[in-house]
Protein backbone atom coordinates (compact mmCIF):
# COMPACT_ATOMS: atom_id res chain seq x y z
CA UNK A 1 0.00 0.00 0.00
CA UNK A 2 0.68 3.75 -0.77
CA UNK A 3 -0.51 6.35 0.73
CA UNK A 4 -0.14 9.50 -0.67
CA UNK A 5 -1.09 13.39 0.21
CA UNK A 6 -0.16 15.92 -1.91
CA UNK A 7 0.84 19.25 -0.20
CA UNK A 8 0.58 22.17 -2.39
CA UNK A 9 3.12 24.98 -2.13
CA UNK A 10 5.29 24.07 1.23
CA UNK A 11 8.74 25.64 2.39
CA UNK A 12 11.85 23.44 2.07
CA UNK A 13 12.33 23.27 5.97
CA UNK A 14 8.40 22.27 6.32
CA UNK A 15 9.41 19.51 4.18
CA UNK A 16 12.47 18.43 5.59
CA UNK A 17 10.97 18.31 8.96
CA UNK A 18 8.11 16.18 7.72
CA UNK A 19 9.92 13.66 6.03
CA UNK A 20 12.19 12.95 8.91
CA UNK A 21 8.78 12.54 11.36
CA UNK A 22 7.39 10.20 8.65
CA UNK A 23 10.67 7.76 8.39
CA UNK A 24 10.72 7.92 12.34
CA UNK A 25 6.89 6.83 12.07
CA UNK A 26 7.65 4.28 8.65
CA UNK A 27 10.62 2.51 11.04
CA UNK A 28 8.28 1.66 14.12
CA UNK A 29 5.88 0.75 11.53
CA UNK A 30 3.13 3.07 12.60
CA UNK A 31 2.73 4.45 8.53
CA UNK A 32 2.28 2.55 5.79
CA UNK A 33 4.15 3.27 2.75
CA UNK A 34 4.16 6.87 2.45
CA UNK A 35 4.23 9.49 -1.23
CA UNK A 36 4.70 13.05 -0.27
CA UNK A 37 3.87 15.56 -3.65
CA UNK A 38 4.14 19.30 -2.88
CA UNK A 39 6.31 22.07 -4.86
CA UNK A 40 8.56 24.63 -3.25
CA UNK A 41 9.59 28.26 -3.44
CA UNK A 42 12.73 29.06 -4.74
CA UNK A 43 15.30 27.08 -3.19
CA UNK A 44 18.46 25.44 -4.16
CA UNK A 45 19.45 22.10 -2.55
CA UNK A 46 23.11 20.76 -2.53
CA UNK A 47 23.82 16.84 -2.28
CA UNK A 48 26.43 14.72 -0.63
CA UNK A 49 28.65 14.96 -3.52
CA UNK A 50 27.65 18.72 -4.95
CA UNK A 51 30.27 21.04 -5.31
CA UNK A 52 29.45 24.96 -4.18
CA UNK A 53 31.18 25.80 -7.80
CA UNK A 54 28.05 24.91 -9.61
CA UNK A 55 26.06 27.47 -8.13
CA UNK A 56 27.06 30.46 -10.46
CA UNK A 57 25.21 33.16 -8.24
CA UNK A 58 26.53 35.00 -5.72
CA UNK A 59 24.96 34.18 -2.56
CA UNK A 60 24.07 38.27 -2.70
CA UNK A 61 22.40 37.77 -5.72
CA UNK A 62 20.68 34.74 -4.95
CA UNK A 63 19.39 36.16 -1.56
CA UNK A 64 18.08 39.33 -3.92
CA UNK A 65 15.84 37.03 -5.58
CA UNK A 66 14.72 35.44 -2.15
CA UNK A 67 16.38 31.88 -3.01
CA UNK A 68 18.11 30.14 -0.38
CA UNK A 69 20.32 27.41 -0.12
CA UNK A 70 20.45 23.84 1.36
CA UNK A 71 23.09 21.46 2.30
CA UNK A 72 21.58 18.03 2.76
CA UNK A 73 21.99 13.90 3.01
CA UNK A 74 20.64 12.93 -0.48
CA UNK A 75 22.66 11.75 -3.60
CA UNK A 76 23.43 14.08 -6.31
CA UNK A 77 25.19 17.15 -6.91
CA UNK A 78 23.05 21.16 -6.62
CA UNK A 79 19.12 21.28 -7.92
CA UNK A 80 16.70 23.99 -8.03
CA UNK A 81 13.37 23.56 -6.98
CA UNK A 82 10.67 26.26 -7.76
CA UNK A 83 6.57 27.05 -8.25
CA UNK A 84 5.46 24.75 -11.23
CA UNK A 85 8.25 22.16 -10.27
CA UNK A 86 6.53 18.72 -8.71
CA UNK A 87 8.51 17.51 -5.76
CA UNK A 88 7.70 13.86 -4.91
CA UNK A 89 9.31 12.77 -1.43
CA UNK A 90 8.49 8.72 -1.19
CA UNK A 91 9.53 7.12 2.36
CA UNK A 92 9.19 3.68 1.74
CA UNK A 93 10.23 1.12 3.75
CA UNK A 94 12.22 -0.44 0.72
CA UNK A 95 12.19 -3.98 3.24
CA UNK A 96 8.32 -3.81 2.17
CA UNK A 97 9.13 -4.02 -1.46
CA UNK A 98 9.67 -7.07 -3.98
CA UNK A 99 12.86 -6.71 -6.78
CA UNK A 100 10.34 -9.23 -8.65
CA UNK A 101 12.67 -11.91 -8.46
CA UNK A 102 11.68 -13.09 -4.88
CA UNK A 103 13.88 -10.30 -2.90
CA UNK A 104 13.44 -7.25 -1.79
CA UNK A 105 14.10 -4.01 -3.73
CA UNK A 106 17.81 -3.03 -3.36
CA UNK A 107 18.34 0.91 -3.75
CA UNK A 108 19.91 1.19 -7.49
CA UNK A 109 16.04 -0.60 -8.49
CA UNK A 110 14.61 1.48 -6.13
CA UNK A 111 15.85 4.15 -8.36
CA UNK A 112 15.32 2.67 -11.75
CA UNK A 113 11.17 2.16 -10.56
CA UNK A 114 10.99 5.92 -9.53
CA UNK A 115 12.84 6.49 -12.95
CA UNK A 116 10.33 4.53 -14.54
CA UNK A 117 6.80 6.44 -12.81
CA UNK A 118 8.27 9.21 -14.33
CA UNK A 119 8.48 7.83 -17.51
CA UNK A 120 5.13 6.75 -17.92
CA UNK A 121 3.84 9.80 -16.27
CA UNK A 122 5.36 11.75 -19.17
CA UNK A 123 4.06 9.59 -21.69
CA UNK A 124 0.43 10.22 -20.44
CA UNK A 125 1.22 13.58 -21.68
CA UNK A 126 2.32 12.45 -25.25
CA UNK A 127 6.24 13.41 -24.16
CA UNK A 128 8.64 10.40 -25.33
CA UNK A 129 11.35 9.97 -22.39
CA UNK A 130 14.37 7.90 -21.37
CA UNK A 131 17.04 7.05 -19.61
CA UNK A 132 20.64 7.77 -20.35
CA UNK A 133 23.47 5.93 -19.66
CA UNK A 134 25.66 7.24 -16.46
CA UNK A 135 23.32 9.42 -15.78
CA UNK A 136 20.22 9.36 -13.03
CA UNK A 137 17.04 11.00 -13.82
CA UNK A 138 14.39 11.16 -17.09
CA UNK A 139 15.01 12.74 -20.54
CA UNK A 140 13.84 13.74 -23.30
CA UNK A 141 14.74 11.37 -25.95
CA UNK A 142 16.40 13.15 -29.03
CA UNK A 143 14.54 12.63 -32.27
CA UNK A 144 15.00 10.33 -34.82
CA UNK A 145 18.28 10.64 -36.87
CA UNK A 146 17.57 12.69 -40.21
CA UNK A 147 20.06 13.43 -42.34
CA UNK A 148 21.66 17.05 -42.84
CA UNK A 149 22.44 18.58 -46.27
CA UNK A 150 25.63 16.85 -46.02
CA UNK A 151 24.23 13.66 -45.28
CA UNK A 152 25.48 12.54 -41.82
CA UNK A 153 23.03 11.33 -38.98
CA UNK A 154 22.44 14.03 -36.29
CA UNK A 155 20.63 14.08 -33.30
CA UNK A 156 19.41 16.75 -30.64
CA UNK A 157 21.00 16.51 -26.90
CA UNK A 158 18.38 14.94 -24.74
CA UNK A 159 16.97 17.32 -22.02
CA UNK A 160 16.39 16.47 -18.32
CA UNK A 161 12.96 16.90 -17.42
CA UNK A 162 12.93 14.87 -14.40
CA UNK A 163 15.71 14.64 -11.32
CA UNK A 164 16.08 12.34 -8.81
CA UNK A 165 18.05 11.93 -5.78
CA UNK A 166 17.53 9.54 -2.48
CA UNK A 167 18.64 8.44 0.59
CA UNK A 168 18.54 5.62 2.34
CA UNK A 169 18.92 5.24 5.91
CA UNK A 170 17.90 1.73 8.17
CA UNK A 171 16.14 0.38 5.22
CA UNK A 172 13.58 3.69 4.95
CA UNK A 173 13.98 6.04 1.73
CA UNK A 174 13.71 9.80 2.12
CA UNK A 175 13.93 12.63 -0.78
CA UNK A 176 13.31 11.68 -4.04
CA UNK A 177 12.26 13.39 -7.35
CA UNK A 178 11.56 16.67 -9.01
CA UNK A 179 9.50 16.71 -12.21
CA UNK A 180 9.47 20.37 -14.05
CA UNK A 181 5.67 20.80 -15.18
CA UNK A 182 5.28 24.31 -15.80
CA UNK A 183 8.70 25.34 -13.91
CA UNK A 184 10.39 29.00 -15.24
CA UNK A 185 13.37 27.28 -16.79
CA UNK A 186 14.82 30.49 -17.06
CA UNK A 187 15.25 29.85 -13.17
CA UNK A 188 18.21 27.15 -13.67
CA UNK A 189 20.34 29.13 -15.30
CA UNK A 190 21.55 30.19 -11.46
CA UNK A 191 22.86 26.60 -11.40
CA UNK A 192 24.73 23.92 -13.24
CA UNK A 193 21.84 21.69 -12.78
CA UNK A 194 23.08 18.12 -11.41
CA UNK A 195 26.61 19.24 -12.06
CA UNK A 196 26.23 18.43 -15.63
CA UNK A 197 27.12 21.52 -17.95
CA UNK A 198 26.50 19.91 -21.24
CA UNK A 199 22.71 19.30 -21.32
CA UNK A 200 19.60 21.21 -20.84
CA UNK A 201 16.55 21.25 -18.65
CA UNK A 202 12.95 20.98 -20.04
CA UNK A 203 9.88 20.78 -19.10
CA UNK A 204 6.35 19.38 -19.85
CA UNK A 205 4.92 22.81 -20.77
CA UNK A 206 7.62 22.80 -22.97
CA UNK A 207 7.07 19.55 -24.57
CA UNK A 208 3.80 18.90 -24.49
CA UNK A 209 1.77 19.27 -27.88
CA UNK A 210 -1.67 18.84 -28.87
CA UNK A 211 -4.22 17.18 -28.37
CA UNK A 212 -2.45 16.71 -24.70
CA UNK A 213 -2.71 19.92 -22.76
CA UNK A 214 -0.45 21.36 -19.83
CA UNK A 215 -1.55 19.54 -16.43
CA UNK A 216 -1.98 21.44 -13.43
CA UNK A 217 0.92 20.45 -11.00
CA UNK A 218 -2.50 18.67 -8.73
CA UNK A 219 -3.26 16.89 -12.13
CA UNK A 220 0.22 15.81 -12.14
CA UNK A 221 0.25 14.56 -8.44
CA UNK A 222 -2.34 12.19 -8.98
CA UNK A 223 -1.19 11.19 -12.27
CA UNK A 224 2.58 10.59 -10.37
CA UNK A 225 0.51 8.85 -7.68
CA UNK A 226 -0.86 6.27 -10.29
CA UNK A 227 2.41 5.96 -11.99
CA UNK A 228 3.98 5.08 -8.55
CA UNK A 229 1.47 2.27 -8.07
CA UNK A 230 1.67 0.69 -11.94
CA UNK A 231 5.59 0.79 -11.53
CA UNK A 232 5.85 -0.20 -7.49
CA UNK A 233 2.94 -2.73 -7.99
CA UNK A 234 1.15 -1.40 -5.02
CA UNK A 235 -2.45 -0.40 -3.99
CA UNK A 236 -2.56 3.49 -3.67
CA UNK A 237 -4.91 5.67 -1.54
CA UNK A 238 -5.44 9.34 -1.95
CA UNK A 239 -5.35 11.07 1.81
CA UNK A 240 -7.38 14.25 1.91
CA UNK A 241 -4.75 16.28 4.43
CA UNK A 242 -1.96 15.99 6.69
CA UNK A 243 -4.43 15.39 9.65
CA UNK A 244 -5.47 12.14 8.26
CA UNK A 245 -1.38 11.20 7.54
CA UNK A 246 -0.54 11.52 11.32
CA UNK A 247 -3.88 10.01 12.55
CA UNK A 248 -2.00 7.01 11.29
CA UNK A 249 0.65 7.37 14.54
CA UNK A 250 -1.14 9.58 16.80
CA UNK A 251 -0.40 8.96 20.44
CA UNK A 252 -3.20 7.94 21.83
CA UNK A 253 -5.18 9.61 24.75
CA UNK A 254 -3.94 8.61 28.12
CA UNK A 255 -6.82 7.21 30.20
CA UNK A 256 -7.48 9.85 32.88
CA UNK A 257 -6.64 8.24 36.73
CA UNK A 258 -9.81 8.79 38.36
CA UNK A 259 -9.69 7.86 42.35
CA UNK A 260 -11.98 5.20 43.30
CA UNK A 261 -14.28 5.19 46.82
CA UNK A 262 -13.64 1.65 47.73
CA UNK A 263 -17.06 -0.27 48.63
CA UNK A 264 -17.12 -1.29 52.49
CA UNK A 265 -18.07 -5.22 51.22
CA UNK A 266 -14.71 -5.24 49.67
CA UNK A 267 -12.88 -3.75 52.17
CA UNK A 268 -13.80 -6.76 54.38
CA UNK A 269 -12.38 -9.10 52.16
CA UNK A 270 -9.12 -7.15 51.81
CA UNK A 271 -8.39 -5.48 54.97
CA UNK A 272 -6.01 -2.68 54.62
CA UNK A 273 -5.19 0.38 56.05
CA UNK A 274 -8.46 2.97 55.73
CA UNK A 275 -8.39 5.74 53.01
CA UNK A 276 -8.72 8.97 54.56
CA UNK A 277 -11.33 11.18 53.64
CA UNK A 278 -9.73 13.19 50.99
CA UNK A 279 -9.28 10.21 49.11
CA UNK A 280 -13.13 9.71 49.33
CA UNK A 281 -14.28 12.34 48.45
CA UNK A 282 -12.64 12.45 45.36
Amino acid sequence: MIQYLYLGRTSYPTGLALQQELIEARHQGLVQNVLLLLEHPPVLTLGRNAHRSNILASDQLLATHGITVHEINRGGDVTYHGPGQLVGYPIFDLRSLSNGKGGRLGPVDYVRRMEEALMRLCAGYGIVTGRVQGRTGVWTNPPAPNANPAGTPTTLPEKKIGAIGVHVSRGITSHGFALNVSTRLQDFQWIVPCGIADREVTSIEHEVRPPYALPTLEEAANAAARCFGQTFNEHVLALPDLAALRANYAAPVPAQDVPLTIPADLRRLHPGPAPSRETERA
